[in-house]
């Protein structure tokens, strides 16, 4: 099983005449629901709220296959994120997160140990910025490392980022991974003056087993200790990009788990590294087609990973 830490949202998103969409969103979030339509036995960490937006999202991760057995549920009202996309269809957001329930995730939230059916912790997005979220899944990494694969996604939102501590956090945070997927943004800003071969060069260094790089149009970059390759994207007409970042991190995993290959070495060679990538190019590339955060299940792949 792979544990899937962090925030459930509602994206605003606007429709182009003025009128915009609610659709279910998050980082985690999404990156659950990518894992279990690739029928990966997943379970959310989070917190929900019990209004009807938080039933809605509950509902959604049971219906793509995700467990709740490890959420918890509150009164606070669900967290919002209002995305604003360009003529690419990328988006950029503001949050309104203020006592609701996405950030109130608090340590003894936690279970106080988890079975031995996870192989693997995967946190990300707000999880790692909106107290006392972010301590607490903090506190979750410093339990677990060395004993279950640990996967980090930045996804870094520069409007929420008012914490000083957030950096170090997260180059703490980086250090205790066993996986780093990342954007090239995110990349930017957490090490401006290195190009993304360095940085990978400088997290393999501090212990990091796998670096992967997703370069939108561009396709990714993938780095290990045995293998280095870049894998292009496939050609889509694009809707819109949100989510298209989880449905990439959700089919490493989902990849990792079908080659049993879920491990603390992630030794992985270039044929392997390379089909993986590729794979996860694919997952992001079909979820471009349609709007929203809507990932493949796997039928929908022309790969089945296997």
């Amino acid at each position: 099983m792979i544990v899937v830490c962090g925030e459930a949202l509602i994206d605003m998103v606007a429709n182009g005449d003025g009128t915009r969409r609610s659709t279910p969103g998050g980082g985690p979030f999404n990156t659950a629901r990518g894992l279990g339509r690739l029928g990966v036995p997943t379970a959310f960490l989070g917190r929900l709220s019990d209004d009807v937006l938080g039933r809605q999202l509950a509902a959604r991760l049971v219906e793509d296959g995700v467990s709740l057995e490890l959420a918890s549920v509150g009164s606070e009202p669900t967290t919002i994120a209002v995305a604003e996309l360009d003529s690419d269809g990328l988006a950029e957001y503001e949050f309104l997160v203020a006592g609701t329930a996405a950030p109130n995730l608090t340590r003894g939230m936690l279970p106080q140990e988890l079975g031995p059916e996870v192989e693997a912790i995967h946190l990300g997005t707000l999880g790692l910025v909106l107290e006392p979220m972010a301590s607490t899944l903090e506190a979750l990494v410093q339990r677990e490392r060395g004993r279950r694969l640990i996967m980090l996604d930045p996804n870094i939102r520069l409007g929420l980022i008012e914490d000083a501590a957030y950096r170090d956090r997260l180059q703490w945070l980086l250090e205790q991974s066993t996986l780093v997927k990342a954007s090239t943004g995110d990349l930017a800003w957490l090490f401006p003056k290195l190009d993304q071969e360095a940085v990978a060069d400088h997290l393999l260094g501090r212990g990091v087993r796998l670096v992967l790089v997703t370069q939108g149009a561009a396709g990714a970059y993938a780095a290990s200790d045995c293998a280095r390759t870049r894998v292009p994207a496939p050609r889509v007409e694009v809707v819109d990009t949100i989510g298209a970042g989880d449905a990439f991190g959700a089919a490493v995993l989902a990849w990792l788990h079908d080659h049993h290959a879920i491990n603390l070495e992630l030794a992985l060679e270039s044929p392997e590294l390379e089909s993986m990538v590729a794979f996860a190019c694919e997952a992001a590339a079909v979820t471009c087609t349609r709007a929203g955060a809507e990932p493949p299940w796997r039928w929908e792949l022309a790969s089945t990973a296997r």
